[in-house]
C-alpha cells in the first residue's frame, strides 16, 4: 500500500513537473517576452527614478527609458549590430564547422567505438562512463551512439544492458560541464557570460577555457563516482538480465577504419608538436611581448586551435577511410552542422536584442547593486551563496531544458551580483554548470528524454518517465553532493577555475 501511495505522489509530481515545463514558451519566444518586459520596466523604473551608487565607482547609476524617443530610435538602429555582435554567436559557428567535419566524417563515432569496445570488463563501467563525458565536446553524439551502444555491451558481457544504458546517460548527460577537452559548450557559455560582465566591466572578457582546470578534475570525479552508482546501487535493484534470446551483436572496427585512426592520431601529435615548440621556448612563436601563456593566441585563439584539431583530424580520417572523396563532401559536412544550429541562430537573434536592453536600460546593474546590497547584508558567504545557486540552477532545470538559453536569462543579472559581492563571472558560471548538469539526467525537459525512454523499451515493457527518473535519481543526488562537496575543496584551496581565471574578482 506504501508503495502504490509513493507511486501515486512520484507520478503526481512528475506530471505537475512535465505539465510545467510544457506550459513555458518556446525560448526563442521566452526571449522576445522578456525583450518586450524589459522595454516596459525600463520606462517603469526611469518613471520612479530608480537609482544606486555604483560599489566600484561610486557613481550614481540611473535607469533608462527605452521608450523614450531616444531609446526607441536605438532599439530601431541597432537590431542588426545587437545580433551580429552577440559573443556566442560567431564563436559557436566558427567551433561548429570544426566540430562538423569530425562528426561528419565519423571519426568521433569511431574514437567512441574504440574506447568503449577495447575496454577491459573489469573497468568497463568506468570507461562508458568516462566516454560519455567525453562524448559531450562533440554535440549530440553521446545520446545517439554511446547509450545504444552501451546497452549491446553489456548484455554481450553477460550485465543488464539497463544498467550499461544508465551509465551512458549519466556521463553523456549528467557529466555535461565536465570534460578534458573543450567543446562547444565552453565558447557558448563563456559568451554569454562575457556579455554579463560586461554590464559591470566593459573591459572584462571571459575565455572559453575559463572553467577549464575545474572540468578536468570533475570528469574524473564524475566518472569515479557513476561508476560506484551503477555497480552498486543500480545493477543490484535490476536484478539479473532475463535474456530474450536475440543476440547483440557489437560491430568491431575495421581495418581501414584503424588506418584513419592512426592518420588522425597522428594529426594529432604534429599539431601538438607545433603547439609545445611555440609556448616551451622562452621566445617562442605562441608567446606574446608580455612573455605570458595566459595571454598567447594558443589561450585567447582556443576556438581556432579547436577547428584545428578537429577539422584536420576529420579530414585525414575521412579521406582514408573513404567517407570523403572530394572538397564537396567535406562542405556538406559543415554544412550539415551549421544546419544543427539553425534554431540556435534564431535564439540567439531575440536573447541578443534582451540582453542589449537589458544593458542599456541599467536595469541589470540596478538589479546587481540592489541585489548585491541584499546579499552582502544576509553575511551568506561565499560556500552558502554558491550552493544556493546551485540547487537554484538544478531546480530551474527541471522546467527549461537549454543550458545556453538558462543561461542567457540568469547570466545578466547573477554575474553583475557576484562581481559586486567580489566573486569573478568564471565562478559564477561553474556555479551555474554544476546545478545545470546535476539535474538533467532527470529532466524530462531535457531534449533527449524522450530518446531514452525508447532506448530503454528495447530491454524493459512498459518503461515511462517515472522509470528513467526512477533509474537516474541515484546518480543526480550523488552527482550532486560529490560536486558540491569538490567545489568547497576548490574554494578552500583558492585553486584557479581555469588559465587566468581567479575566483574572486577585484
Amino acid at each position: 500500500m506504501a508503495q502504490t501511495q509513493q507511486k501515486s505522489f512520484l507520478n503526481k509530481l512528475l506530471n505537475i513537473v512535465e505539465k510545467g515545463g510544457n506550459a513555458l514558451p518556446h525560448p526563442a519566444t521566452l526571449f522576445g517576452i522578456f525583450a518586450l518586459t524589459t522595454l516596459l520596466l525600463s520606462a517603469l523604473a526611469s518613471w520612479l527614478n530608480w537609482s544606486g551608487v555604483h560599489p566600484a565607482t561610486g557613481e550614481m547609476v540611473y535607469s533608462v527609458n527605452l521608450l523614450s524617443k531616444e531609446g526607441i530610435h536605438r532599439v530601431m538602429l541597432e537590431v542588426v549590430t545587437n545580433f551580429t555582435s552577440f559573443a556566442p554567436l560567431g564563436i559557436v559557428l566558427v567551433a561548429m564547422l570544426g566540430i562538423g567535419i569530425a562528426e561528419h566524417s565519423n571519426l568521433i563515432s569511431a574514437v567512441i567505438r574504440l574506447m568503449v569496445i577495447s575496454s577491459p570488463k573489469k573497468i568497463l563501467t568506468f570507461v562508458i562512463v568516462f566516454t560519455g563525458i567525453l562524448s559531450n565536446a562533440a554535440s549530440d553524439i553521446g545520446y545517439v551512439l554511446l547509450i545504444p551502444l552501451a546497452g549491446v555491451i553489456f548484455k554481450a558481457v553477460g550485465r543488464h544492458p539497463i544498467a550499461g544504458m544508465a551509465a551512458a546517460f549519466a556521463g553523456v548527460s549528467g557529466g555535461f560541464s565536465a570534460n578534458i577537452i573543450l567543446g562547444t559548450i565552453d565558447p557558448l557559455l563563456a559568451g554569454l557570460s562575457e556579455e554579463a560582465a560586461k554590464i559591470v566591466d566593459p573591459a572584462y572578457t571571459v575565455n572559453p577555457t575559463a572553467n577549464y582546470y575545474f572540468m578536468i578534475v570533475s570528469t574524473f570525479l564524475v566518472a569515479i563516482v557513476g561508476t560506484i552508482i551503477t555497480e552498486r546501487l543500480i545493477e543490484p535493484r535490476l536484478g539479473k538480465y532475463k535474456d530474450d534470446g536475440v543476440e547483440e551483436k557489437i560491430e568491431k572496427l575495421s581495418r581501414q577504419e584503424k588506418k584513419g585512426l592512426l592518420g588522425a592520431g597522428g594529426v594529432f601529435i604534429l599539431l601538438t608538436t607545433i603547439v609545445l615548440i611555440g609556448v616551451l621556448p622562452e621566445n617562442g612563436w605562441l608567446i606574446p611581448e608580455d612573455g605570458t601563456i595566459l595571454h598567447s593566441p594558443l589561450i585567447k585563439g582556443v576556438i581556432f586551435w579547436l577547428i584545428v584539431y578537429a577539422g584536420l583530424g576529420g579530414l585525414v580520417y575521412g579521406f582514408i577511410t573513404g567517407s570523403y572523396k572530394s572538397d564537396a563532401d567535406v562542405m556538406n559536412g559543415m554544412g550539415k552542422s551549421i544546419k544543427t544550429l539553425a534554431i540556435y541562430i534564431v535564439l540567439v537573434f531575440f536573447a541578443a536584442q534582451f540582453v542589449a536592453y537589458f544593458k542599456w536600460s541599467n536595469l541589470g546593474l540596478l538589479i546587481a547593486i540592489k541585489g548585491a546590497g541584499l546579499l552582502s547584508a544576509a553575511n551568506l558567504g561565499l560556500i552558502p551563496l554558491a550552493i544556493m545557486f546551485i540547487i537554484f540552477s538544478a531546480t530551474l532545470n527541471m522546467f527549461m531544458g537549454s543550458a545556453s538559453a538558462k543561461w542567457a536569462i540568469l547570466a545578466p543579472i547573477f554575474i553583475p551580483i557576484f562581481m559586486f559581492l567580489g566573486y569573478s563571472p568564471e565562478l559564477s558560471q561553474v556555479v551555474y554548470r554544476i546545478g545545470d548538469s546535476v539535474t538533467n539526467i532527470i529532466s524530462p525537459m531535457m531534449s533527449f528524454f524522450a530518446l531514452i525512454i525508447a532506448f530503454f523499451e528495447k530491454y524493459m515493457k512498459n518503461v515511462g518517465i517515472g522509470t528513467i527518473i526512477a533509474t537516474m535519481v541515484p546518480y543526480s543526488i550523488a552527482f550532486f553532493f560529490a560536486w558540491v562537496i569538490l567545489l568547497i575543496v576548490w574554494l578552500w584551496l583558492g585553486i584557479p577555475l581555469g588559465p587566468g581565471a581567479g575566483i574572486f574578482y577585484p
